[in-house]
């Protein structure tokens, strides 16, 4: 049986080769807590990294990357898959369950002790994320793209034990992205992100950059790129300040003083 506090050191992507057959000349090793980013046009290779860590890639994709935990096979290691938890784009709930209930389940699975509690710390973890909240009676089915994706995430920080969690394009969940990405921390989840936004990005420890289906560079997050990170984030919150009073219904006359003057 696998125990619900599985550790993993390391996790090392050893690198292939890109569309052209040019070999990426490059390692990765990630650690608990980190979150790396990566980065790329549409279609340079960011849903094919992805798909290569969630598969365990030993040379048998087309990118002929391998992964490996704690310096050995991933295949091998005790954990196979359920080494990963994955979040996509789209997340849509087709059973006919109430959030607790799903919740419930999911601990019991896992052999939670107290589920109760368990279950009403993930829905508060959840709405840590959400500006809208819902509630451990909230059927599956209502919930928004933004409260799906939130519940994915929290459940994945909070209940699964994967240690390792690939999410593709969180900027479009209608989520706050630091509070994420700081839970994700503190749980010391391997976190990967592709992502194209600035924001998120430099909100990383660091970042893969892909072209041409290869990993081209991994760059470290600069103290001039933090503080870059503390300016965009004033002008994030300004804007996410913008949206709450146009759901209010409110009039936006006043000058906007993050933006340029005409």
């Amino acid at each position: 049986m696998i125990k619900n506090d599985y550790r993993l050191d390391f996790l090392k992507i050893c690198g292939g080769t890109d569309k052209s057959g040019q070999p990426e000349n490059i390692d990765v090793v990630l650690t608990p807590g980190e979150i790396v980013c990566i980065v790329g046009k549409t279609g340079a290779g960011k849903s094919r990294l992805l798909a290569d860590i969630e598969c365990l890639a030993q040379g048998d994709t087309p990118t002929g990357r391998k992964i490996s935990v704690g310096g050995k096979n991933a295949k091998d290691s005790g954990i196979g898959r359920r080494l990963v938890a994955q979040i996509s784009q789209n997340m849509n709930f087709v059973a006919d369950l109430r959030v607790g209930d799903f919740l419930a389940m999911h601990a019991q699975s896992r052999l939670i002790a107290n589920i109760k509690e368990t279950v009403k710390n993930v829905i508060v973890g959840a709405n840590r994320l959400v500006g809208e909240k819902f509630r451990g009676n909230t059927p599956l089915g209502e919930l928004s793209g933004g409260q799906s994706r939130a519940l994915m995430i929290a459940d994945a920080a909070m209940l699964s034990f994967s240690p390792v969690l690939l999410i593709d394009e969180i900027e479009n969940a209608g989520i706050d992205r630091k509070k994420a990405l700081e839970l994700l921390v503190e749980k010391e989840k391997i976190t990967l992100i592709s992502t194209h936004d600035p924001l998120l990005a430099l909100m990383g420890n660091r970042r893969i950059v892909m072209k041409n289906g290869g990993i081209a560079r991994v760059i470290e997050s600069s103290p001039e790129e933090k503080e870059n990170l503390k300016r965009l984030e004033i002008n994030d919150n300004k804007m996410a300040n913008l949206k709450d009073r146009l759901r209010r219904g409110e009039e936006i006359n006043d000058p906007l003083s993050f933006l340029p003057s005409r």
